[in-house]
Formats: C-alpha cells, structure tokens, sequence
C-alpha cells in the first residue's frame, strides 16, 4: 500500500468519536434483536391478560336446506279399527327450507388461578427480558468501545511506524555521508538501507490492518462494510489515568446496578409463578355465560322486528378436570425442575459477578502499573537514541548500536500506547461488570 493511497483514505475517511460509537453500539443488530425480544415478552403479557377479561363474539347466518323424497311413516286413520291410527311407509315429497339466525354470546371468566398465574408468570419474563435487552446494549457498547480503540491503536502504531521509518531515512544519510567521508565502512550504510526496508515493510502491513480495524467497526455499528471509519482522539494520550475503586464498593454497584442480576431474578420469579400455574391445574375454574339469538325461517321477522324472536339464556359453569391421566402432576414436577434451574442460573451469576469485578478490578489495576513504567521506558528510550546518534555522528558508534536505539524506542512507543488503551479497555471493562457503562437514556 503506498504512501499517497493511505493519505486519499485518511482524507476520505469518516471521522468519528467514541461518543458516537457508543450510541451507535446500542442500536446493532444483537442490540435490536434483544429489543424485540423484550417487546415480543411485552405483547405475550396482554396475550396472558387477554384471558381474564370478557370474551364476545357475534355472528349471523343464513342457510337453505334441500331435502329430496324420502320414505317415511305417515299415520293414517286405520279403516279397520274406526278411531284408531296407524303408521305406513309411504314416499314423502322434498321440500326446501330456509334458516336465519343472529346470536352473540358474552362470557366472563370468574376464577381460575391458572390465568392468573400465567399473567404473573408473563409479567416476570417481560421484565427479564428487559433487563437482558440492556444487558445485551452494555455487551454491545463494550465490543463496540474495544473496536474504536482497536481502531485508534492502530492510526496511532502507524504514526509511531512512520516516525521509524523517518529515524532510519536520516541514519541512511548519515551512514552515507560518513560513508563518502570516509568515515565510515560500506557495511555500515548497506545496513542502514536494510534497516530502512525492513521498516517500511512493518509500516505497510499496519496499514493494512488499519483496513480490517475500520472494516471491524464499520460492520458491528451496522454500517456498510466499506465505511472507512477514522477514529477521532480520545486524548487519552498523555493523560494520567484514574486510579481504580476498591472491591467492596465496586461489588456493591455491582449487586444493585448490574442488569444480568435483575433479568435473572425475574426469571426466578417466572419460575415460581409457573410451579403456581400448573398447581392449580388441580382446582376448577368458574365462568359465566350469556348468550341472546335470534332465529327463524325467513328474514322477517328475524332482522326487521325486534319484538319477536328474541332468545335470552344466562348460566355459570364449572369446569373440573377431576382426572387427565396424571398430566398435571408431571407438568407440576416440570415446572419445579424449570424453578430450580433458574435459582441455580441465578446463584451462579453471583458467584460470576464476584469473579467478573475482581478480575477488572485487577486488569485496570495492572494496567496503570504498566502505563507508568511504559512511560518511564519511553523517557529512557528517547535519550538513549539520542546518545547513539551523537556517538555515530563522531564516528564512535556503529549503525548496528543506533538501530539497537531504534527499536527500543519504537517499542517503547507502542508499549506505552497498547497499555495506555488497555487501561481505558480495562476501565470500561469495570464500568460494564458494575452495570455502571450504560447511559441514563439506555437505562
């Protein structure tokens, strides 16, 4: 990739910040997808309500009959037994005969603790669902925050690469100008030249993974996968980091702020009204009924006069499933089996938790530590190069002992930058774990 082509992306290149990245991050497609799962458990809630409250329905109809000839019995007057009656198989004539009815029927369930534990069991898992959809933003926002800084990384490795590359095209010309001075072996400027292509050799392959970093980010944000993304400074660079809070305070942000927690002890809770709903598969429900209709032969007078035709009937029934093959009791074991494995998810994300903020706590901790010392090399590095230089210049060094400065302060370089971004990674990390990296309007 040459240098002209890397400064038409640079300058073609969307910038974009971290702030933007994070509001983005909640709106990607396993963001979306754990949304309408929570908004799917929302609308199973007015599912499980709709069954407590009352039910009408209405219909109208209008039907013709055609019944051909028929044999049957016709009583005729028995001429032998004068006043008596007799039945005789005779051909009966077809007929035709219309029928129209009007109906609507109204019933209310009374009682029935089946409902009404499913409605509390569809409650629960809605708010579940909730809390995992925000658990599912955090998750998303964190990658997206590990992405941008991958991004930034490696715009910053390229800057320090370049600065490399331009430290050993000035030995080259030292090497040489000693070289024709006489000062100098041939050897010394052959090395420098190796030194130079090796240089932008590891120049040319990061900015080729400058490309999969915009191509990574660009495709979690959900943007086309040929954005050319530009990560904006942070200003994190030079920037002391703060020091980290202790264990106890950042478990108990943990305890009441992390949404795992909440969507886990709602499912706790959907699993207890479960076990409920199946108990009272062993107890009847009561509903009452009213049904009024209207019916005849001909349209009138079942739709033009209200005064007649008129049907009424109101009752309560009993509903009792005395005995269904021993169903209910293994749908009651199942539902026990589904709480306890609920309360054993539940028991176990504490345990997790605890692990998850200490292993942060440690992370961020370790990380400052190695930003300091990081800075330290880098200080060191910068006056040993400078050393080396001098010693060259007056013809005591060698170019070997100048490229020896060289790479440490290159590596030096890219120490401090990779740990310093380790530190905001670790940060956001903790933030995360406490349920504390969501903003406000997520929440």
């Amino acid at each position: 990739m040459s240098a002209a082509l890397v400064l038409s992306l640079v300058l073609s290149a969307t910038p974009i910040k971290l702030e933007d990245v994070r509001k983005q991050s909640r709106q990607n497609v396993q963001a979306l997808q754990a949304v309408l799962a929570q908004q799917s458990a929302a609308s199973a809630v007015t599912g499980s309500r709709a069954a407590l409250l009352p039910q009408l329905g209405a219909s109208v109809g209008a039907s013709r009959n055609f019944q051909g000839q028929q044999l049957g019995l016709v009583t005729e007057v028995d001429p032998a037994n004068p006043g008596g009656f007799i039945q005789t198989e005779k051909p009966v004539s077809g007929n035709t005969r219309n029928a129209f009815d009007l109906s609507a029927t109204l019933t209310q369930l009374l009682f029935d603790g089946r409902r009404w534990a499913e409605l509390r069991q569809s409650g629960a898992i809605a708010e579940a669902t909730k809390g995992e959809a925000v658990e599912q933003q955090a998750t998303s926002e964190l990658e997206a925050i590990r992405r941008f800084y991958a991004l930034y990384g490696q715009q910053a490795r390229i800057e320090v690469l370049r600065a490399t590359v331009k430290r050993s095209e000035d030995q080259l010309e030292r090497a040489r100008a000693l070289f024709e001075a006489g000062r100098a072996a041939k050897s010394e400027a052959i090395s420098a030249e190796v030194n130079l292509g090796n240089d932008r050799i590891t120049l040319l392959q990061a900015e080729r993974d400058l490309v999969i970093a915009q191509a990574d980010l660009a495709s979690w944000l959900a943007a086309p996968g040929i954005e050319e993304f530009q990560a904006v400074d942070p200003g994190i660079l030079g920037v002391k980091p703060e020091a980290p809070p202790d264990y106890t305070k950042a478990l108990e942000l943990a305890r009441s702020n992390r949404p795992l927690l909440t969507a886990l002890q709602s499912r706790v809770r959907a699993a207890n009204a479960g076990v409920s709903a199946q108990w009272w598969g062993y107890f009847p429900s009561l509903s009452a009924q009213a049904r009024y209709s209207r019916g005849g032969s001909t349209v009138d007078p079942v739709f033009t006069d209200p005064k007649l035709q008129n049907n009424l009937s109101v009752g309560v029934a009993l509903n009792w499933d005395l005995f269904n093959g021993f169903a209910t009791g293994a749908a009651v074991r199942q539902a026990e089996y589904a709480r306890s494995r609920a309360e054993l998810d539940f028991a176990q994300a504490e345990r997790d938790l605890q692990a998850e903020v200490r292993r942060s706590l440690q992370q961020l901790t370790t990380q400052i530590a190695a930003t300091e010392l990081a800075t330290a090399n880098r200080a060191a590095a910068v006056q040993g190069l400078a050393v080396e230089e001098e010693r060259f210049r007056a013809g005591a060094g060698s170019t070997l002992e100048v490229r020896d400065a060289q790479l440490k302060l290159t590596q030096a370089e890219l120490s401090l930058l990779t740990n310093r971004i380790d530190v905001e990674n670790a940060r956001y990390a903790l933030q995360r774990a406490t349920g504390m990296l969501s903003s406000g309007e997520t929440k």
